[in-house]
């Protein structure tokens, strides 16, 4: 059975105010054409289908044709979805009763029975080949909130444990279920011990102060872990089987040397056979002008050398451009400077990431976001800046964590 792992879409991201569904919608046509190409069985997505939980109609739209065009395309093909943490878990699985049509399951939030504890069974999709035939089991797990795991009496922190319990409790029941012959795949988005994290596109799934989970939670019955939210593709822990897929654009531009792509993972049994990256085609570009941050003139002359733009090139495949300067004091008039001398060059200005030297050391330099763009900064970058800026000392731990504790409350889609 051959599989296609692939997550963090994001669909509905702008970048710094640029949207690119033209972007995706190169990515799903690409992706289209990989199914077919590579004869795939089944299709994961780990999770953040939308940029938010509020996704406009037409990202909506994006994502139903895609499943419609799939069906079309590969009419055996069986697709799993599981929620992220910037999906609304209720608006993703609304559409079942149709997607189920498609032969498309959809999971965006755990069940409760009526004694109050997890129904794991909801959880587990079934996945058969093209002939009908049950070829694997999946523990299809979305981002989990607290009040979404088990609760379970420990010395340590309830919310690990109540994760590591809902795995545990779903591969039981997987378990006893199983024929011989019958692989287990596990779905998650989450963050892992280990992993290496984009800090400035990925929000951080912070609970009760625990960042990261233990890719022990995955067992050894479990063939293959397929997981989201790390938009850098790797394995973690040393266990070749257990992955983030990554996004399959850059989010940021931290990610522009990442190597975006879907993971093709082929079943044997109840054995990992084999797994094969398929690297996504970058359509736009992500530039980063100069390579470091250097003086306003040095810049302009850098950006009056790029070439003009060609009559053929569409706008939508300009590259987005960041351009960083190096200032040892404020220079109001370098946004006009900068867009002068970009007037009529094939690239979008999305950012100017601005540093200043401190005193006569060039390599003592400080980030400023006066022209830069807040958008990169995650909530709590923002309020160890103030604290430090009004106190002159760190954010106190406790309070840190009870702000993280209160952002995630907010953050909760319904």
């Amino acid at each position: 059975m051959r599989i296609f792992h692939t997550s963090d879409w994001h669909l509905g991201h702008s970048l710094r105010g640029f949207d690119r569904q033209f972007e995706h919608q190169c990515f799903l046509d690409w992706l289209l054409g990989q199914i077919r190409e590579q004869d795939i069985d089944a299709l994961l997505v780990t999770g953040d289908i939308f940029d938010n939980a509020n996704p406009s109609s037409a990202s909506q739209k994006q994502l139903y044709r895609f499943l419609q065009a799939a069906r079309e395309t590969a009419p055996h093909l069986r697709v799993v979805m599981i929620a992220g943490n910037h999906d609304s878990p209720s608006r993703l699985e609304a559409p079942s009763p149709l997607l189920d049509l498609f032969d498309t399951r959809v999971v965006g939030q755990t069940l409760r029975k009526q004694d109050g504890s997890v129904d794991t069974a909801s959880l587990i999709v079934p996945l058969h080949d093209r002939n009908g035939v049950l070829r694997a089991w999946c523990l299809a797990v979305p981002f989990l909130r607290p009040g979404d795991v088990p609760r379970v009496e420990t010395d340590g922190d309830a919310y690990l444990a109540g994760v590591e319990a809902l795995y545990q409790q779903a591969l039981q029941e997987v378990l006893s279920k199983r024929q011989a012959g019958e692989a287990i795949v596990a779905l998650g988005h989450c963050h892992l011990d280990g992993g290496a994290v984009s800090l400035e596109s990925e929000r951080r799934i912070v609970v009760g102060g625990l960042e990261s989970l233990s890719v022990a939670i995955f067992d050894r019955h479990i063939a293959y872990a397929a997981l989201g939210h790390l938009h850098l593709p790797q394995s973690v822990g040393g266990r070749d089987w257990v992955r983030y897929s990554g996004s399959p654009l850059p989010m940021s531009f931290s990610e522009i040397d990442y190597p975006h792509q879907v993971v093709c993972v082929e079943l044997e049994g109840e054995q990992l056979k084999s797994i094969q990256s398929h690297y996504v085609p970058r359509i736009v570009d992500l530039l980063r002008i100069p390579a470091k941050p250097a003086p306003l003139p040095d810049v302009l002359e850098t950006l009056a050398a790029l070439p003009f733009a060609e009559p053929a090139l569409s706008e939508e495949r300009w590259p987005y451009l960041e351009v960083r300067v190096l200032f040892d004091a404020p220079e109001p008039g370098a946004r006009s400077a900068i867009e002068s001398v970009l007037a009529g060059k094939p690239v979008r200005l999305a950012g100017i990431d601005v540093s200043y030297q401190r005193g006569n050391d060039p390599a003592s330099t400080t980030a400023d976001l006066g022209l830069g763009d807040l958008s990169h900064l995650q909530p709590e970058d923002v309020l160890k800046r103030h604290y430090q800026s009004q106190y002159g000392t760190a954010v106190p731990t406790e309070l840190l964590q009870v702000f993280q504790e209160l952002l995630l409350e907010t953050e909760t889609p319904s």
